[in-house]
């Protein structure tokens, strides 16, 4: 029977079970560089044998399957080795594969409809996608390097380096910016050609919204808070 409510993911849960029962979770796997073939085995095995923190995994699958924990108690320094990969990883999937195939479906759509409406979405999704990038780029190339560069053994940072908080006001909203596009293509655009493509571009959205969003909250929720923690203990930074 099709559920509606997800499971509250434990450590004894079956990954397998809570992959029929929600298949984003074969995305969050990818982005873990965690094989999907998990044959009967439980999420602590799969983490035990792949040494990822257990909190860690289970606090971003249960994102993917609707609840959301502020406790910041579990994790650990060890852990942001493992939360930036992740997010390395998602942003390589945003930006080689998700986002060329949303533009590739608005190039379609385009040349089946010609009209300046579908236009002016290829030109919104362009510029959207062009933030999206400059925002992965200042991740990779200067918060996450911090981050790592944080919780290396005996490593000193002085008070006047970057920190969580300057991290924090140049966090964005960059999922909420697709809701204008959604709205635009199922409320003020009619399309006579390709009803087809037109569901398939607007689930494309959807997804990318949903997995965006995940993506902020395990930023919001586990890593800065847990990047605040470490700065307090080593007296960094305006805390």
């Amino acid at each position: 029977m099709y559920q509606t409510r997800k499971t509250f993911i434990k450590p004894d849960s079956k990954v397998a079970d809570l992959i029929f029962e929600n298949s984003s979770l074969l995305l969050m796997m990818e982005h873990f560089d965690l094989d999907i073939v998990v044959k009967n085995k439980t999420v602590d095995e799969i983490c035990k044998e792949n040494n990822i923190g257990i909190h860690v995994f289970i606090s971003i699958a249960n994102l993917y399957n609707g609840f959301n924990s502020s406790n910041t108690e579990p994790f650990s320094a060890s852990d942001i080795h493992i939360l930036i990969r992740f997010l390395n990883n998602s942003h390589r999937y945003y930006l080689e594969e998700k986002i060329p195939e949303i533009l590739s479906d608005i190039k379609k759509l385009y040349a089946e409809n010609n009209s300046r409406e579908i236009e002016l979405v290829e030109q919104f999704f362009l510029e959207y996608s062009q933030e999206v990038k400059e925002h992965f780029q200042y991740e990779d190339n200067v918060a996450f390097p911090y981050f790592l560069h944080l919780v290396e053994e005996n490593n000193k940072l002085d008070d006047n380096t970057f920190s969580a908080n300057e991290y924090l006001d140049h966090h964005t909203d960059i999922e909420t910016k697709l809701a204008d596009l959604k709205q635009l293509l199922l409320m003020h655009i009619s399309l006579k050609n390709d009803v087809q493509l037109r569901r398939k571009l607007l689930w494309g959205l959807f997804e990318l919204e949903y997995n965006l969003t995940i993506h902020a909250l395990i930023e919001e929720s586990i890593l800065i808070p847990l990047i605040k923690k470490i700065e307090k203990q080593q007296h960094i930074g305006t805390i």
